[in-house]
């Protein structure tokens, strides 16, 4: 009866870890609060919640619209030169959006288009994003790959 027991638990344990939930963001906020509150925190209780059910959640953030000052390495030869709030809190949160990318493997993709209308290439923005041809192409293939969409505008 034990060994039943042993196995039967054994499968439930194994069987929840293979449960994978997706999630795709279209960010196109330039609000630092909305995205310090949706994208940042967001997506670590995100995680947190699934993990504390052994399952796994695989977040996915397409960068567009206004977002595009957030993933800037150096914003003095950019428009985005006078965005007091940024400024100030630039180093920390490249940190903390470095951290969501190599601790909670969150894949950052930005779209090519905006960035060049923005007069931006890719030595202008953080490694750890990529670039993808546009946010509408990022956007399909990542929900073809059966990732929940949620905007954060």
């Amino acid at each position: 009866m034990k060994q039943w027991l042993l196995i039967l638990s054994l499968s439930v344990l194994l069987s929840a870890e293979d449960v994978v939930h997706k999630v795709v963001f279209d960010l196109t906020t330039g609000n630092q609060k909305v995205l310090e509150k949706s994208i940042i925190s967001g997506i670590i209780a995100q995680k947190n919640y699934y993990g504390d059910k052994l399952e796994e959640l695989e977040v996915a953030v397409v960068i567009h619209g206004d977002a595009y000052k957030f993933f800037v390495k150096a914003l003095s030869s950019t428009k985005y030169k006078n965005e007091t709030l940024l400024l100030k809190t630039r180093e920390v949160l490249e940190k903390r959006l470095q951290s969501l990318n190599r601790d909670y493997h969150v894949e950052f993709l930005i779209c090519e288009v905006g960035m060049k209308k923005n007069g931006l290439t890719e030595k202008d923005i953080y490694p750890f994003v990529t670039p993808v041809a546009n946010s509408t192409i990022g956007l399909i293939e990542k929900q073809n790959e059966g990732y929940a969409y949620i905007p954060v505008r």
